[in-house]
């Protein structure tokens, strides 16, 4: 990396002369693994364009080389796009050592096994009248997708420990406590953290509920200040202020509203909750408000997947009852052709890039570590006591503040007992989930995957499901003795 003076100038504010210098930073590496990405790759690339102040190049590796190749044609392309405000160049590697090699920055994206395995993990436990609405984090497909990923990021860790020990190493990958949890496992020295922005849509749907409440317009989620706490995609705010205004008693006064659905506009809601994607009227994030007077921070779709089985997902007529998706596999797998259409169609010219903010935060937290500005937001860390009341070491989902070459998470406060039996639970779950994939021991997986709060049928039933799952995806599981009892 190269720091450079880009330039200098006086400045009066209130009355006091300033002098500032503003600064970039060129010739970072960037290895991106999971490089061969159509969905979080591209939208890196745009917000890495529309960034002034740092540039460099971009290694992608992916075990689909034709993918990272792919992406390596459409990642030059956002060098000429307009409004492109810096220069990155993209070079797809055939080796994770040649990707990471002095590697500044670690970004992590995969998809553990195929839409085909994700089939599995999500359709095979309706069989047994267990419904998940995502699959990738808790429930049946959750533990399943866990086992898949775990040996892929003990190898991760471990060339990361070999090749760029010093990098900062951003996670987007799910499940998420687990693949952070086995990255500190494997190299404890790492400096990892998990990035998700479900926090960011409950910011924005306070935001609405303020609009509304104080009558003005084109609030942006970053004035919604909050204090989340709890572990990812289950996350909870015990704070939550618009201009130092406790939105605590409005937000009840909205949720007691609107308990039957919140409609943004003209929003149009499908009926078809078993095919819908990402569908919701907020009412499972408003229900558990009014349950427990503390604002769950996540869609309703993941929210929905932690908490006991029979509350939200019990059969698709409950879902629609409750009006968020039920994300099938088989959209998925459409999403993917559409999505695979238009590599085509930009690789080859036929469709223009376009450069346009995703509103994550990772470039920001890139630009913060490297001292260009300093930065609060939500990620997933080990517990180093900024939850008190979970155990340390456990990852946990928590503010943290970035500031040049350090991220330090941000006291939050412990969780408030009227959700700590629900989010204690899913984090000694997890907790256990690690633990029993690292050792390969599959009874110790299996009796998390049976005590799942989303598990709801017979232990009998749980075993036969949890046999047939690992058969389905087996072709990832060769590290387990999938003959053995559990």
């Amino acid at each position: 990396m190269r720091y450079n003076q880009k330039k200098s100038a006086d400045a009066e504010q209130g009355g006091i002369s300033l002098h500032y210098t503003e600064k970039t930073v060129e010739e970072i590496k960037i290895a991106y693994i999971g490089g061969g990405s159509r969905g979080w790759a591209w939208g890196l690339m745009s917000d890495l364009a529309s960034c002034s102040d740092i540039s460099g190049q971009v290694a992608l590796y992916d075990i689909d080389l034709e993918a990272a190749k792919d992406n390596e044609i459409i990642g030059n392309l956002f060098r000429r796009a307009e409004g492109a405000a810096s220069d990155w160049r993209y070079l797809a590697v055939r080796e994770l050592k040649e990707a990471l090699t002095g590697a500044d920055f670690v970004v992590i994206s995969i998809l553990p096994g195929t839409f085909d395995e994700m089939e599995s993990d999500v359709h095979a436990p309706e069989k047994y009248g267990i419904f998940q609405s995502v699959g990738d984090t808790s429930g049946p497909g959750g533990t399943l997708r866990a086992m898949r990923t775990v040996p892929m990021f003990e190898d991760i860790a471990r060339a990361i420990q070999a090749y760029c020990p010093d990098a900062w190493v951003i996670n987007y990958t799910n499940p998420m406590t687990i693949c952070v949890k086995t990255l500190y496992r494997v190299f404890p020295r790492i400096k990892a953290f998990g990035c998700c922005h479900e926090v960011f849509g409950t910011q924005k749907f306070l935001a609405r509920m303020a609009e509304e409440t104080f009558d003005v317009q084109n609030i942006d989620r970053h004035e919604i200040k909050v204090n989340p706490v709890g572990v990812n995609h289950f996350t909870w705010l015990t704070d939550a202020l618009w201009r130092n205004i406790d939105l605590f008693p409005h937000y009840r006064s909205f949720c007691q509203k609107y308990r039957d659905g919140y409609r943004t506009g003209d929003q149009q809601i499908d009926s078809n909750w078993m095919n819908n994607s990402f569908t919701s009227t907020e009412k499972v994030k408003m229900d558990l408000f009014l349950r427990y007077g503390w604002i769950a921070a996540a869609g309703d779709r993941h929210l929905a997947e932690f908490c006991p089985g029979k509350w939200y997902l019990e059969n698709p007529e409950r879902v629609s009852e409750m009006q968020f998706g039920l994300t099938g596999v088989a959209w998925r797998k459409k999403d993917l052709e559409e999505r695979l259409a238009k590599s085509r169609r930009l690789r080859n010219g036929e469709e223009q890039v376009k450069i346009n903010g995703t509103g994550e935060e990772g470039v920001n937290q890139i630009r913060a570590l490297l001292g260009l500005c300093d930065l609060v937001t939500n990620v997933n860390l080990p517990n180093r006591g900024q939850i008190p009341n979970l155990p340390l070491g456990a990852v946990v989902e928590t503010n943290a503040v970035f500031r040049s070459g350090s991220l330090t998470p941000v006291l939050a406060g412990p969780v408030p007992r009227e959700i700590y039996p629900l989010i204690a639970r899913i984090c000694g779950q997890q907790e256990l989930l690690s633990e029993g994939i690292a050792a390969r021991d599959l009874n110790a997986i299996f009796s998390v995957f049976a005590n799942d709060p989303l598990t709801t049928c017979s232990l009998a039933d749980a075993r036969s499901l949890f046999g047939e799952m690992c058969a389905s995806t087996k072709e990832y599981l060769t590290m387990y003795d999938l003959s053995a009892d559990f």
